[in-house]
């Protein structure tokens, strides 16, 4: 059984940071990518990047670019997504998705 496990959000005032985590147990992140979304109140959910396991190859979209990067811990099967320079406009719910399995979400509040 395919798991993801985001963890890392909470509160942080703007211009700090957060490192979420995503877990995943059930599946081998090598044959997949990964991707990070967010859902901010009243919003439909955004793409935010990718992680290519098999090449290391990253996308982050230019909205978030130069703040946010994605990283990996091959051993703990885990992805990161490094957030810098918060914003309010960053909050919201960020969840992880691999083939097609997404995980519960961790919440992240920036305030102002």
């Amino acid at each position: 059984q395919v798991r993801l496990v985001e963890s890392g959000g909470g509160l942080v005032q703007a211009g700090g940071s957060l490192r979420l985590s995503c877990a995943a147990s059930g599946i081998t992140f090598s044959m997949y990518a990964m991707g990070w979304f967010r859902q901010a109140p009243g919003k439909e959910r955004e793409y935010l990047g990718t992680y290519n396991w098999n090449d290391g190859a990253t996308h982050i979209v230019d909205s978030v670019k130069g703040r946010f990067t994605i990283s990996r811990d091959s051993d703990k099967n885990t992805v990161y997504l490094q957030m810098n320079s918060l914003k309010p406009d960053d909050t919201g719910v960020y969840t992880c998705t691999v083939n097609g399995h997404w995980g519960q979400g961790t919440q992240v509040t920036v305030s102002s």
